[in-house]
């Protein structure tokens, strides 16, 4: 399915003057803004700069150069910005989000399954079972190289960017099973796109959370209590991070129950906007 030029920069209500007052803000600050996109039978990463996909050979994690070929991103299919081996979460990172619960000594992380990947404008799909399926905006960090034992001060160093991620979790399951393998890692349960953001200021940043178009979640990420490079940090202590892995970094305030016929659209500034349905 084709994504039009405002549902991906600005979401419900967002108008033309706000969408190019952002696009000049971003030639300003150097964001590139990578997309993974099918076109007819083709897969292939990309460089978006405002309507148009700049073709990249290659990997985006090897120096890619333009193809010269262009597309519309009207006329394109927009995956899953990468392809990871692994995908890790951080629960518990926005003081918004704890309640009454203490503060983690460290960043609490988790594994989510690669094949609960869902591209923009894809379907969530709630399995039986859950009576309790919530949406959770996050920022998502995606690594750029092999990463093992890296300090707080290196990490930004293996950081290749930013993207837009929807951590899907069924509450009910989270309570009652002794692993969250389902609760949070079911099919469709890791939302992620539209772009990767690179050279952008991820520690603050507005992440906006629509359900139907009523905003349910907004904060800024200089509120997350482990920041994006403490995170990568602690992750690479224990495991090794390769190029494309990607980490939800956590989620504010309150969540609510989603339910089949909904649309939930995460947008955090200078990354683009996230939309899903739900089935």
């Amino acid at each position: 399915m084709a994504i039009s030029r405002r549902t991906f920069l600005g979401g419900i209500g967002v108008g033309l003057a706000t969408v190019r007052s952002r696009s000049l803000l971003h030639a300003r600050s150097n964001v590139k803004r990578y997309a993974r996109f099918r076109y007819r039978n083709q897969v292939a990463y990309g460089l978006l700069e405002q309507d148009t996909i700049h073709e990249l050979s290659g990997s985006i994690f090897a120096k890619p150069i333009q193809t010269g070929k262009t597309y519309s991103l009207q006329d394109v299919k927009l995956l899953a910005p990468c392809q990871p081996t692994k995908v890790l979460a951080v629960g518990l990172n926005y003081g918004s989000h704890l309640g009454d619960r203490p503060k983690p000594k460290n960043p609490e992380l988790f594994f989510k399954s690669p094949s609960a990947l869902l591209e923009p404008e894809g379907t969530i799909i709630i399995p039986p079972g859950t009576q309790d399926c919530h949406y959770e905006g996050e920022l998502v960090i995606v690594i750029a190289k092999k990463a093992k034992s890296v300090s707080v001060d290196n990490a930004s160093a293996y950081i290749l960017g930013v993207t837009c991620g929807n951590d899907v979790s069924a509450r009910d399951w989270q309570r009652n099973d002794l692993q969250w393998w389902r609760a949070k890692g079911s099919d469709t349960f890791a939302c992620l796109g539209p772009t990767i953001a690179a050279g952008i200021n991820y520690n603050d940043l507005l992440l906006t959370t629509r359900l139907n178009g009523a905003i349910k979640q907004q904060q800024r990420t200089n509120d997350l209590i482990f920041n994006v490079e403490t995170i990568v940090s602690f992750a690479s202590q224990f495991i090794t991070l390769l190029p494309g892995d990607v980490i939800y970094t956590g989620t504010p305030g309150r969540t609510t129950a989603m339910k089949p016929g909904d649309v939930v659209e995460i947008e955090i500034e200078g990354i683009g906007v996230l939309r899903n349905r739900v089935a």
